[in-house]
């Protein structure tokens, strides 16, 4: 059980453990765009009828055809690459009229279904893949399996409240949405500022965009990174400034407000040494309403998960590396529930010319309106993934309780460490595709 500290309310909330860890690292990279690409690479494939010689008829076709065969399949047809210069409609027209010939077809290229077509997945998002996937040629198998998940659910129709920074979620004023939060969905309408107290809940500091943008970056759209649960709804709400500091009245009163407004998931990526009385009545009030909070567990190395992930009612995440071991920063102890990706910027072990950040779009501190991809590293960065995942298994199980959901994270989570929960990992790295398939 966790323990529960009633202490004095402490009036400001520090983030040097938390968004003073994320060492943004900007990706330099070009602009580029994708394709989806399905025409052939200048090859076609060739059928032939039954109880026909296929070696002799292909000897046929490169004579008359000029095209030259690339390989036979195992059944009656045979694919040929094209000769430079020469239309695939024109060899296949010639081919038409042959009565040896059943068929003949472009050889089209298909593609590996919810693998997104976003820039940097590939080979940079090595923290969403599936076991056994490469990035830069190194096996990840620390990843969280948001792949095979996303033939399942992509959490549409869950509401995930972000309560930090502020998003860059609208153009207002100074401010900008991001270019690679187009696609995503947002409540506008009830979206926040307790800092501020108004109904623009932006971004001044950089730490809220690049966490909204792990749970549901615009996903598929040609450009940028993914996002776990892409299609779900963010509501953001800004409880801190642009210094990455918020009162515990201000956490409260977002927390309260997120319950209210239909949040099914709650993410918390900040933190603070001591209990609160209020912090803790709002964090009961949420989980009494059915709500999954989820909290970083903190990045100053200590034995004990900061609040409000100490509470019971919240889970606990710590953060892993590229290669699945604890990093060095992430708080630790009996309060931790689960661990997922939150990167280590001092290590390259997948040789990509770039330190093991968790890579999304934020832009620079100072300048809500100058976009580009960083890499942070931090608590703050593995909360996100949990609070994406919970949204994906109540995208696929609307019923669930959040005590459901949370069941549904630790009991399929990917042991590490010493068998079973353990102070440094809990019940392990988060496994997005095991949870969406638990059932109680």
């Amino acid at each position: 059980m966790k323990k529960i500290l009633l202490t004095l309310v402490i009036a400001v909330l520090l983030l040097s453990g938390f968004a003073g860890v994320k060492s943004a690292e900007l990706l330099f990279v070009s602009n580029s765009t994708t394709t989806n690409q399905e025409d052939p690479e200048n090859e076609i494939i060739v059928g032939y009828k039954e109880n026909t010689d296929v070696a002799v008829l292909s000897k046929q076709v490169e004579k008359t055809t000029g095209a030259k065969l690339s390989r036979k399949g195992l059944k009656n047809f045979a694919v040929f690459k094209l000769p430079q210069g020469k239309a695939a409609d024109v060899v296949m027209n010639q081919l038409k009229n042959d009565p040896n010939v059943e068929y003949v077809e472009p050889n089209y290229i298909a593609h590996a279904f919810d693998v997104p077509n976003d820039t940097f997945f590939n080979p940079y998002q090595w923290n969403f893949y599936d076991y056994g996937m490469t990035s830069n040629g190194y096996v990840s198998n620390y990843g969280i399996q948001a792949v095979s998940a996303w033939n399942i659910t992509k959490g549409a129709g869950v509401k995930v409240a972000i309560i930090d920074t502020g998003v860059a979620y609208e153009n207002y004023g100074a401010y900008t949405k991001a270019p690679d939060l187009a696609n995503t969905l947002f409540d506008t309408a009830n979206a926040y500022d307790f800092v501020n107290n108004d109904t623009h809940a932006n971004d001044d500091n950089s730490h809220g965009t690049h966490v909204a943008g792990t749970i549901a970056q615009s996903t598929n759209n040609g450009m940028g990174a993914a996002g776990i649960a892409y299609q779900a709804t963010i509501l953001p709400i800004k409880v801190l400034d642009s210094e990455g500091s918020g009162t515990y009245d201000a956490i409260a009163n977002g927390i309260i407000w997120a319950a209210d407004k239909g949040a099914r998931v709650i993410n918390m990526s900040l933190g603070g040494s001591s209990g609160s009385t209020t912090l803790q009545n709002a964090i009961q009030y949420a989980y009494n309403k059915g709500v999954v909070i989820v909290c970083a567990s903190g990045n100053d190395r200590r034995s004990t998960v900061s609040y409000p992930a100490a509470y019971t009612q919240c889970i606990a995440v710590g953060s892993t590396r590229f290669d699945g071991t604890r990093a060095r920063y992430s708080n630790y102890g009996s309060a931790l529930d689960i661990v997922a990706p939150g990167g280590d910027t001092s290590v390259d072990q997948n040789h990509d010319g770039y330190g093991d950040g968790i890579l999304q779009q934020t832009f620079a501190e100072g300048s809500p309106t100058d976009f580009a991809y960083y890499f942070f590293q931090g608590t703050s960065m593995a909360s996100p993934h949990v609070a994406g995942v919970a949204a994906l298994v109540l995208s696929a199980h609307p019923t669930y309780t959040n005590e459901q959901v949370r069941t549904a994270l630790q009991s399929t989570a990917k042991d590490l460490g010493t068998a079973g929960w353990d102070k440094y990992y809990g019940y392990g790295l988060v496994n997005a595709y095991a949870a969406v398939n638990w059932t109680p």
